[in-house]
């Protein structure tokens, strides 16, 4: 079947067939021009990023030139005592449950993946009840558990107790947080572990049997730096999810961010504007911990490609700068 000659680029002189006279040299008539490669035109595309840029462009507008966001006020709170003290207390409560929360989320996932029956269900338990129930019901439940249990004892079951302590005097509203967050992020962090343990290949480990590594260098060498490939995306949204979720501390009067700008707007009335200032620092604060969470994801993936890693942001600013400074010389 021949091919059609505008598909066909366009031969070089020497490369082209003789002529019907046999004379060996090029057909007789005009030459042909040389094909040239033309990108493929994508209209729509054009035409879809126009629109998104105007659509951006109007809702830029309307939130700088909207005078009911009081820009004034917020330059004046974003730094206030109050403010920064409520952000410290959010940063604190974050950093406590997620630590907290992994190191148990560890042994939970070591249970799980345990081939006791009885730890195996035990653990899967505990994180069916805290990853079934909203966040909120299980602060409230933590905050009144003097309503169930007036007293907690240590002692022999149905027997004597030795040490009676009254919840009431036991758990504020700060520990009663840190408990309820702490729960919550075990059960979500056991399931990131396990995940991540089980997505290395167990050719690995089985190759490491068959040189004679023990278990902890197994654990320490191949098991841990392939298996955070997969933890650490999953964790860093499970530290963004934690530092946004500590605003529901807010119903138990804990002073958090969100707790302290509720303060303000509920003696000056500047709803709005105190609410942008909140926001703006659970911006800057995500923005900062999307930044390691990219860095750390580049650590621990070394060696994954044969290609290398892809160049930073910073890395091709540089070479952007690097190239028009040569260009100009």
């Amino acid at each position: 079947m021949a091919t059609p000659q505008d598909v066909l680029p366009a031969l070089p002189v020497h490369h082209r067939p003789a002529a019907p006279d046999g004379s060996g040299g090029p057909p007789s008539g005009p030459p042909a021009a040389e094909a040239r490669i033309v990108a493929r035109r994508k209209p729509g595309q054009w035409a879809a990023a126009a629109v998104a840029l105007l659509l951006a462009a109007m809702a830029a507008n309307s939130v700088i030139h909207n005078k009911a966001f009081q820009w004034g006020v917020v330059a004046d709170w974003f730094t206030a005592r109050s403010v920064l003290d409520g952000l410290t207390l959010t940063l604190w409560l974050t950093a406590v449950t997620l630590a907290l929360g992994f190191v148990l989320g560890t042994v939970l996932a070591t249970m799980r993946l345990s081939t006791n029956p009885v730890l195996r269900t035990l653990s899967w338990g505990f994180i069916w009840v805290f990853r079934s129930t909203p966040p909120l019901v299980q602060l409230l439940f933590f905050f009144n558990i003097g309503a169930l249990y007036p007293t907690l004892g240590l002692g022999i079951p149905f027997g004597p107790e030795f040490v009676t302590v009254k919840t009431v005097n036991l758990m504020g509203p700060t520990l009663t947080a840190v408990i309820g967050l702490t729960l919550l992020e075990t059960a979500y962090a056991a399931e990131v572990i396990r995940g991540g343990i089980l997505s290395v290949d167990r050719g690995q480990l089985e190759a490491a049997a068959a040189l004679g590594l023990g278990r902890w260098r197994v654990l320490r060498r191949i098991v841990v730096p392939q298996a955070m490939r997969a933890i650490v995306p999953t964790a860093g949204n499970m530290l963004i999810g934690a530092l946004k979720g500590t605003s529901i501390v807010s119903v138990l009067a804990v002073s958090d961010l969100l707790y302290s700008v509720q303060l303000v707007y509920l003696q000056s009335y500047q709803v709005i504007p105190m609410l942008v200032v909140a926001t703006l620092w659970y911006l800057v604060v995500t923005t900062l911990l999307s930044i390691g969470q990219y860095y750390v994801e580049r650590h621990f993936a070394r060696g994954a490609t044969r290609d290398g890693l892809p160049p930073t942001p910073l890395q091709r600013a540089r070479a952007a700068f690097a190239k028009v400074v040569r260009a100009h010389e």
